[in-house]
């Protein structure tokens, strides 16, 4: 199992220990560094920064927001950067949900995402190969664009830059069944959300038919502390912004994941406590049982005899939510 850093997307400003903790990582010998977006920082510029920095580290987005950029801008992205790195980049992708979508992007949620996932991966798909020009008379994505509002005189083009490697890899930040058994079929590689190794009847099914070489890497807090409740808080935090804040309450992505592990009533009372108001309530209403089987918190002996358990499933990669050097160097001596 190789070890990544999870970095996320920035707060109210750009962190100051995202460059050394990817320079540490990369030390220490992590495999990869990872960069988030939301609706404040983009994915591609920290990961550019960090990029000119370091020189071994595979440079990952988990997740650049498909609604954000047309699939060729992406592709644009993607192989620059790759140029750029020396062939270190690994293009983790996601469609996000309706909240974000409509709210800060000003687009329709596609109402079949399934769909638009598949036609998105196969554009991107098509520039990096760069066989031919770019095709595709999709349902959401259309190249050449024939939309009636257009002009007729659109022409299909391949990428002028040649990309560094056709078969850069692609991963899915998926979180419905059929969304992860579809990633199976179309992408590299699958980035969980939340992932647990106590549970892996929850991904089974859609996990099936994973062809040979296909990456699992979910991301989990590392905290190395004495006080396991202490250690846990920040991923309570998290967790009640996302199953609270990151969705409607009618349609929320991470509180039916969580419900299918088995917490949907905890879930609803999150949500319902989150969308009154009552963020603190909804974060202690997260139970210390799913905070804690999502991460791996605790004293060294304690992550330890943890780390074994998800070394025993099919996860390829874990990327590592670490907020300290401690925990980081810790946690690849571990797993070393």
């Amino acid at each position: 199992m190789r070890l990544g850093l999870a970095l996320g997307y920035w707060g109210r400003g750009p962190d100051p220990r995202h460059v050394p903790l990817a320079q540490e990582a990369e030390r220490l010998g992590y495999h990869s560094v990872w960069t988030a977006e939301s609706w404040g920082s983009d994915v591609f510029t920290p990961l550019t920064w960090i990029a000119a920095q370091t020189s071994t580290i595979k440079l990952g987005t988990a997740v650049a927001q498909m609604a954000a950029r047309s699939p060729t801008t992406t592709a644009m992205q993607a192989l620059t950067l790759d140029h750029l790195s020396g062939g270190r980049v690994m293009l983790g992708l996601g469609l996000s949900g309706p909240q974000v979508v409509e709210g800060w992007y000003g687009r329709p949620f596609p109402k079949s995402p399934l769909t638009a996932t598949r036609e998105y991966v196969d554009v991107v798909r098509q520039v990096l190969r760069r066989q031919a020009p770019v095709e595709l008379d999709g349902r959401f994505h259309s190249h050449p664009y024939r939309g009636p509002d257009g002009t007729g005189l659109g022409k299909a083009l391949k990428p002028i830059t040649h990309p560094l490697r056709a078969e850069l890899p692609i991963l899915l930040g998926a979180e419905g069944p059929k969304n992860i058994a579809q990633t199976t079929r179309i992408a590299d590689g699958w980035l969980p959300l939340y992932w647990s190794p106590n549970r892996p009847e929850v991904y089974e099914t859609s996990l099936a038919d994973a062809p040979e070489g296909f990456l699992v890497a979910p991301m989990a807090q590392v905290r190395v502390c004495d006080d396991v409740a202490e250690g846990l808080l920040p991923v309570k935090t998290m967790l009640g912004f996302y199953i609270g804040g990151m969705g409607h309450a009618a349609r929320n992505f991470h509180a039916d994941l969580m419900a299918r592990m088995g917490y949907e009533e905890q879930a609803r009372r999150i949500q319902r406590l989150f969308l009154e108001g009552r963020r603190e309530e909804a974060v202690l209403a997260v139970p210390d049982a799913f905070a804690d089987e999502i991460s791996l918190v605790g004293p060294r002996e304690r992550i330890a005899e943890r780390l074994e358990s998800w070394r025993k499933g099919p996860v390829t990669d874990l990327l590592a939510l670490a907020p300290d050097r401690e925990s980081l160097r810790v946690l690849a001596e571990l797993n070393a």
